[in-house]
């Protein structure tokens, strides 16, 4: 799965979301957001992780501290779902394989 990132600044990121610059800061000095590298005073992140941050925020109220405990358990089920994924396709393969209908690869399955 390919992931699009976009380049906004702070305040654009404020006004798009919700947020106040304040907040934005602050998430990147928590490591919630990523600054630009390019850019400065800007955001080099994904629009869908914008928007699921600022959701946490408002809708939830979710502390800072909570929303990192929160992000950091959807990445890693993300993360184990798409283990999962590569695993039921090495077993798809074997079944097949020991079935004789198709050829073992050695290939990283996604």
């Amino acid at each position: 799965m390919e992931m699009h990132s976009i380049t906004i600044t702070f305040r654009e990121c404020a006004t798009t979301y919700g947020l106040s610059e304040t907040d934005v800061r602050e998430f990147v000095d928590m490591g919630l957001l990523q600054a630009s590298t390019d850019t400065p005073n800007a955001l080099q992140e994904e629009p869908d992780h914008l928007v699921r941050l600022a959701r946490l925020h408002h809708e939830l109220a979710l502390s800072k501290d909570s929303l990192g405990v929160v992000l950091d358990m959807r990445r890693r089920l993300v993360q184990l779902q798409q283990e999962l994924r590569q695993q039921h396709a090495r077993v798809r393969q074997l079944e097949l394989f020991l079935r004789g209908s198709a050829p073992l690869l050695d290939a990283d399955l996604q």
